[in-house]
């Protein structure tokens, strides 16, 4: 299973907060393949280890430019079937401070990248921890 880092929004992420991100590559990723969300992936330390934040299954991998987001701020998902639940793409994102044309700013500084770049909107779902039980058996 390939890992995936969340290292700008794993607050956004571990609070549940982050369903959708936008990356450069992984186009191989297909809806119902599994990744694991880790704090970061590079420049670990000697002696620092990978943090799994948890088990992801991918919903939908679509590519798009960078300023995609300003055309269409809002998009609509469904959480269960027969449900619309309509969501700010910036707040899907992990930045709810944030408006689609401060996030493409942002997210061009952050890549070193121009606003008409093609990425992959890669929506996700996290996969529920198993809870260990006290019970003996």
């Amino acid at each position: 299973m390939r890992n995936m880092a969340f290292s700008k929004t794993t607050q956004a992420f571990k609070e549940d907060r982050k369903d959708v991100t936008r990356r450069f590559g992984w186009e191989y990723l297909k809806p119902g393949d599994h990744f694991m969300a880790i704090e970061k992936g590079q420049g670990l330390k000697k002696g620092e280890k990978v943090v799994r934040l948890g088990e992801c299954i991918c919903i939908n991998n679509d590519d798009e430019p960078v300023d995609g987001i300003i055309q269409y701020p809002i998009r609509g998902f469904s959480a269960r079937p027969g449900q619309l639940i309509v969501v700010p793409e910036c707040e899907r994102e992990g930045y709810p401070e944030l408006n689609p044309v401060q996030f493409v700013e942002m997210f061009c500084k952050m890549n070193k990248c121009k606003p008409s770049d093609c990425i992959r909107r890669i929506e996700f779902e996290k996969i529920p921890q198993k809870r260990e039980s006290n019970w003996p058996c």
